[in-house]
C-alpha cells in the first residue's frame, strides 16, 4: 500500500470518468454505487431511523444525492429532497436517478427551511462542480442549516470550496464527514478546505487511477499517509543508517540545534554531530550524550565536516545566527554538494539577494520556511497565488526542494512535483517544534540508502511523523516531547526485512 496518494484535479477526475464510461464502463452504476457508498455511511453514523433532508444540486452530484435519498428511505427513514433548481431540468443520469427516487421533493429554500437538530443534511449540491460564487443571503441560509444539522454529510466536497485549490469561494458547508470517490482532491488535504471535510472516506466504486492513469492525466499532486518504513537489515550498522551534522549557533543559542540532533537521532539517523563554534562546545557537550560534538570555527570547518565519506548531509540554520557569517557557511556547504536541510537563518540571512542562495544550489538541497520566511525569500513569487502554484513556483526558481510549513505542509520540487501533509495538530504552534521537524527531515535523509526515499520524499514523511507525534502528545505539547515520542510511531509503521525481503 502507497504512503502517497494521488490527488486529481477536477478536471483530470472527470477526464478520467468520461475515459473509462466511453471505453464501456456504466456511468449510471457508477452514480449508484456512489449514491449507495453515501447512504450507507450515513447508516453506519446514525443509528436508528432518522430523518434526511438531501441538499440536490442540478448536476451529478445531484443525482448522487438521489440516489442518497432512494436508498435512506428504503431503510425506512424520513427524506426528503431540497432541489436547487428545477429538477425536471435534469439530464442524462441524474434525470435517471431523478425518477428512480420518487419520494418527496421540495424547492431548495423550503428543504433547508425543515432541518431540525436531529437532521441529517446530505450536501449533494455542487461536489467538485464548484465553480461560482453563491450568493450571500442563500449561502447563509445553507450555513446556518448545516450547523443546526445533526450530521452533515458531503458527497465528493463541502459545497462552497473549490476542489483544486482548497479556497472557500462560498461559506457555506462544514460536513462532519465528506464521501469521496475514486481519487482523493486537492481539498481533502489543502486549508481551509481540509477543515470543512470532516473525516474523509475515499469509495474506489472502480475510478480509482491506476499507477499509468496518474501518470498519463499529468497527476503532479499527492497526499502523504500512513508511512511504511523498513526497519534496519541485519548488514547495517550505524554508518550506514547515516551520519548527519547539525550546525550550532553561539552559546546563547544551542537548544535549536540539539533539538534538531536530537529529532535526527531519535528518527533512526545511525550517528548524529553538531558542529559547534568554540565557544558553544562546552555548553553543547555539556547536554547532550549520544550526540557528539565537534569544533567546527567557520565555513570552511563546516564544509570539512561533510567532505567525510561518511557524512549523509548537514542542518544549518536553527540557532545558528543571521548575516554574513550563516551566509558564507551556507555557500561553502553548497560548494560540497551534500545534501543540505536549511531553515531559520540560514533562510533569513538571504532574504535581501535570495539569487545568490538559489543560484548555488547544486545537490540536494530541502529549504523549510513558515509563510513569514517564505514571503520574504521569495519575494518574487505572487502573494495573491494560491499555496500550491507559489509553492511550485518557488522550487522552480530556487532549483531547491521547498517545504512550507502550516497546518497543510506543501512540499514541492523543481520539476512540478507537490507533497502535501495534513496529518499535523494545533498543538505543534510551539516554540522549536520547526526545529526537530528540521531535524526529522534531516534523520530521514540520512537514512535514504536503506529507506528508499528521494529527498522530497523524506521532507513529507517527516511532515507526517512529526504531526503523528503532535497528535499522540496533544495539548501540554513542547518541543523536547517530538522526538521522544518518535520510538513509538516508528514500531507502529515499521516493515520488517525477513530472508524473502521486507515485509
Amino acid at each position: 500500500m502507497s504512503m502517497f496518494h494521488p490527488l486529481l484535479t477536477a478536471s483530470q477526475m472527470r477526464q478520467l470518468e468520461q475515459d473509462r464510461f466511453r471505453a464501456g464502463q456504466s456511468s449510471l452504476a457508477a452514480m449508484e454505487a456512489a449514491g449507495r457508498a453515501v447512504a450507507d455511511e450515513v447508516l453506519k453514523r446514525w443509528s436508528g431511523q432518522g430523518q434526511a433532508v438531501v441538499l440536490a444540486g442540478p448536476g451529478n452530484n445531484g443525482g448522487d444525492g438521489y440516489v442518497v435519498a432512494r436508498h435512506l428511505a428504503e431503510a425506512g427513514w424520513s427524506v426528503l429532497v431540497g432541489a436547487w433548481g428545477d429538477p425536471n431540468e435534469l439530464r442524462g443520469d441524474a434525470r435517471t436517478m431523478r425518477q428512480r427516487y420518487g419520494g418527496e421533493v421540495v424547492p431548495l429554500r423550503e428543504g433547508l427551511d425543515r432541518v431540525l437538530h436531529e437532521t441529517v443534511v446530505v450536501d449533494a449540491l455542487f461536489g467538485i462542480g464548484f465553480a461560482r460564487p453563491v450568493e450571500d443571503g442563500l449561502a447563509a441560509r445553507i450555513r446556518a442549516a448545516c450547523e443546526q444539522a445533526g450530521l452533515v454529510v458531503a458527497v465528493d466536497v463541502p459545497s462552497g470550496v473549490d476542489a483544486d485549490s482548497g479556497r472557500v469561494v462560498s461559506d457555506m458547508v462544514w460536513a462532519d464527514v465528506t464521501v469521496t470517490f475514486g481519487a482523493r482532491k486537492p481539498a481533502h488535504a489543502l486549508e481551509p478546505a481540509h477543515s470543512r471535510c470532516g473525516d474523509v472516506i475515499l469509495v474506489p466504486i472502480d475510478l480509482s487511477p491506476s499507477a499509468d492513469e496518474v501518470a498519463h492525466y499529468g497527476v503532479t499532486c499527492q497526499m502523504v499517509g500512513t508511512p511504511r518504513l523498513p526497519r534496519p537489515g541485519p548488514q547495517d550498522h550505524k554508518y550506514s543508517r547515516g551520519h548527519v551534522w547539525v550546525a550550532s549557533g553561539g552559546p546563547s543559542s544551542t537548544g535549536a540545534a540539539r533539538l534538531a540532533a536530537r529529532a535526527a537521532l531519535r528518527i533512526g539517523a545511525g550517528v548524529v554531530s553538531i558542529a559547534s563554534p568554540p565557544s558553544a562546545v562546552a555548553i553543547n557537550a555539556a547536554h547532550v550524550t549520544a550526540v557528539m560534538v565537534k569544533r567546527a570555527a567557520g565555513a570552511e570547518e563546516l564544509a570539512a565536516c561533510l567532505a567525510d565519506e561518511r557524512s549523509s548531509g548537514m542542518l544549518i540554520g536553527p540557532g545558528f545566527g543571521i548575516g554574513e557569517r550563516c551566509r558564507q557557511a551556507v555557500l561553502a556547504l553548497l560548494a560540497t554538494g551534500k545534501p543540505l536541510v536549511l531553515d531559520a537563518d540560514a533562510l533569513t540571512s538571504f532574504e535581501a539577494d535570495p539569487d545568490a542562495l538559489f543560484q548555488a544550489i547544486q545537490g540536494p538541497v530541502i529549504m523549510t520556511p513558515h509563510e513569514g520566511e517564505f514571503r520574504r525569500l521569495f519575494a518574487m513569487v505572487d502573494a495573491s497565488a494560491g499555496k500550491l502554484e507559489r509553492v511550485r513556483a518557488a522550487a522552480r526558481i530556487s532549483g531547491g526542494i521547498v517545504l512550507l510549513k502550516g497546518p497543510d505542509t506543501i512540499v514541492g520540487t523543481p520539476d512540478g512535483q507537490i507533497y502535501i501533509n495534513c496529518h499535523a495538530t494545533p498543538e505543534l504552534g510551539t516554540a522549536g517544534a520547526g526545529d526537530v521537524l528540521a531535524g526529522t527531515i534531516l534523520g530521514l535523509i540520512g537514512q535514504q540508502r536503506q529507506l528508499g526515499l528521494g529527498a522530497a520524499e523524506a521532507a513529507a514523511v517527516a511532515a507526517w511523523l512529526h504531526g503523528e507525534a503532535g497528535r499522540r502528545i496533544g495539548p501540554g505539547l513542547i518541543a523536547e516531547d517530538l522526538p521522544e515520542a518518535y520510538p513509538d510511531i516508528l514500531k507502529a509503521v515499521a516493515v520488517r526485512f525477513t530472508r524473502r525481503g521486507v515485509r
